[in-house]
């Protein structure tokens, strides 16, 4: 069984920084594929970030600002979001999928999601 549970959200001024945790279990498997995705308000869903053991992708709506990271002693995901725009206003939530890894990776697991938001 897999449960990510994230933690870390709340509220910026742009230009400040966060970071996200996400506590996995039943993840350790090397097939699977981690990921971080967002939705903002009446905006479809985004992902914006995968990781497995070979490589790290970002969307380029984050890339150079956020950092994805893993604990893999902790078995704990991190969201390192620097240089925040209030476009980043989202819940963004942790993710696992089995096999295939990038951003267009099925990410059948989903955390509850955890609130970032972005004031100008």
């Amino acid at each position: 069984q897999v449960d990510l549970l994230e933690s870390g959200g709340g509220s910026v001024q742009a230009g400040g920084s966060l970071r996200l945790s996400c506590k996995a279990s039943g993840t350790t498997h090397s097939s699977f594929c981690m990921g971080w995705i967002r939705q903002g308000p009446g905006k479809e869903e985004e992902v914006i970030a995968s990781m497995n053991d070979a490589r790290t992708t970002y969307a380029e709506s984050v890339k150079g600002r956020f950092t994805f990271s893993q604990d893999k002693v902790e078995n704990t995901l991190y969201l390192q979001m620097n240089s925040l725009k209030p476009e980043d206003t989202s819940v963004y939530y942790c993710a696992a999928a089995r096999g295939y890894c990038d951003l267009g990776a099925d990410f059948h697991w989903r955390g509850q999601g955890t609130q970032v938001t972005v004031s100008s």
